[in-house]
């Protein structure tokens, strides 16, 4: 016996030994290589850039909107999320069905499964041999169904809540996208202003490196009063101080507007700047229609609705808890058991259960539900009064930004005609380099704020926009054409432009 104990341990304890020494792992192991790193890295490059239409030509507004929308990393992860949720959504509907189970097993015994019986009555043994019951070696199989109304009813429930996590999914996608076009508006007009300006601008540093440069030399030289020198170099390099913060400014919005609109980095592409203006038509609107409008149309506010929806879904799970839950099943077995006389039968069969100590939890979970419901229902009217507030703060702003437009145009026009005539000055030496450099930085810093009040509007409009839940385009935009997408685009700010208000369901 003693033998045979050691002849079964040993293969155990060898196997063991086995299992633990491959399970130990090193952290080194787990660290990644530099060639998967690069490996990685390249196929996430190429996967970004895959289907992505190479830029030809000028790039418009519309045309960098468009491209936004399309081929914008962030814009794609959003896609995505909504397309994990409507997966969810479609994987959940195959709980409602009833469970279907196909299962086979094998069993082997060393030694025959032997029983004796006793006399119910007397309670002495069988005078007759022990017998066997089962052979040593035999195959099971089971073809069967089974549903349950408790799982089933919580299936339902979870399903209509993966309903409304699509929906939520969708709503943030809309948000994402007003964000991604009030984003690309601001900094396609950084661009126009880069543009337009940087030749100027390094122009002006150019002649005031010059003049500063002449003006070491007059100190030297001593020509004049020791001070005058110094508050002319003073002069000039406050100028150049702005004039190269300005400029920094404007290096790097190229590169923005490029990671915005998925261009390669490193392509010198140019802009078309569009026509200047800024409309009041949205000024003009009644506020009670733009608020209407913004409770029935903003994504964050419908977004509430559906998580309080949710909640209450919740609750309906819940109370089920409380519930028994009854089962049914049929199978069809099979077993090649020599010993039994059926080795072919089928199966039916009802349960029900009942949790009577989930009744303790019942009041405590039924809290929890109620207070999560309460939680949802308190976000949603504050985010609805959040929503009011952003629609007049946006709505202000958007004012502010139209009349700080018009009042930057009209300094920078002045700016412009008084740099030429003193630049005519300084040329018959009526006026002298400081002031002609002087003039040229401020009339280079009155266009940056035209164009800063050009962009900060664009920004205000797109907020507005974004309040009253607007979008640029349709935002189901990855499958259409590039072109055509770009004409969307163009409709959709043409009619913002003039201020038209879409129609709300079921109003004219």
């Amino acid at each position: 016996m003693r033998s045979s104990q050691l002849s079964v341990l040993a293969p155990l304890s060898l196997g063991l030994f086995l299992l633990t020494g491959c399970s130990t792992l090193k952290v080194e192991q787990s660290q990644l290589t530099l060639p998967e790193v690069r490996s990685t890295l390249e196929r996430d490059k190429a996967h970004l850039a895959r289907d992505v239409e190479p830029l030809t030509g000028v790039l418009t507004l519309d045309g960098a909107i468009a491209r936004a929308i399309k081929y914008n990393a962030d814009r794609r992860l959003r896609a995505m999320e909504e397309a994990v949720a409507q997966g969810t959504l479609d994987l959940g509907q195959f709980d409602l069905l009833p469970k279907v189970i196909a299962s086979a097993g094998y069993r082997d015994r060393n030694n025959d499964l032997i029983t004796r019986s006793t006399d119910s009555v007397t309670g002495t043994p069988s005078l007759a041999h022990p017998y066997i019951s089962s052979s040593r070696q035999s195959v099971t199989s089971e073809v069967g169904i089974s549903w349950s109304l408790l799982d089933f009813g919580q299936s339902y429930y979870a399903a209509r809540q993966n309903a409304d996590r699509v929906l939520i999914a969708a709503e943030r996608h809309r948000k994402a996208l007003n964000n991604l076009v009030q984003d690309v508006r601001s900094a396609y007009w950084r661009v126009v202003a880069a543009q337009k300006l940087l030749p100027q601008l390094r122009q002006t540093i150019s002649d005031s490196e010059t003049a500063l440069a002449d003006a070491r030399k007059a100190e030297d030289d001593r020509i004049r009063s020791p001070l005058e020198p110094l508050r002319y170099q003073r002069q000039l390099l406050e100028n150049l101080r702005l004039l190269e913060a300005i400029e920094q400014e404007l290096s790097t919005s190229k590169i923005e507007l490029a990671t915005l609109t998925s261009l390669p980095l490193t392509t010198d592409y140019s802009v078309q700047e569009p026509a200047a203006e800024v409309g009041t038509a949205w000024l003009q609107q009644p506020v009670e229609r733009l608020e209407e409008y913004a409770l029935l149309r903003n994504p964050d506010l419908r977004e509430g609705m559906y998580n309080a929806r949710i909640a209450q879904q919740e609750t309906r799970r819940a109370l089920l808890k409380i519930f028994p839950g009854l089962s049914f099943n049929y199978g069809v077995k099979h077993s090649n058991d020599d010993y039994l006389i059926h080795q072919n039968w089928n199966e039916a069969g009802a349960q029900i259960s009942f949790n009577l100590l989930g009744l303790l939890s019942a009041p405590a979970q039924m809290r929890l539900a109620e207070a999560g419901v309460a939680l949802a229902e308190q976000r949603r009217m504050a985010t609805q009064m959040a929503v009011l507030s952003q629609l007049h703060v946006a709505r202000l702003q958007y004012a502010n930004a139209a009349r700080q437009y018009t009042r930057a145009d009209a300094i920078a026009a002045v700016d412009t005609r008084l740099a030429q005539h003193i630049s005519n000055q300084a040329e018959a030496q009526k006026q002298s380099a400081l002031d002609r450099v002087s003039q040229q930085s401020a009339a280079v810093l009155s266009q940056l704020r035209r164009y800063q009040a050009i962009s900060n509007a664009q920004a205000a409009a797109s907020r507005l926009q974004a309040t009253l839940g607007m979008e640029a385009a349709i935002t189901a935009a990855s499958g259409m054409p590039l072109d055509q997408l770009t004409a969307a685009v163009s409709q959709s700010l043409n009619r913002w432009n003039q201020g038209q208000l879409p129609a709300i369901e079921g109003r004219p």
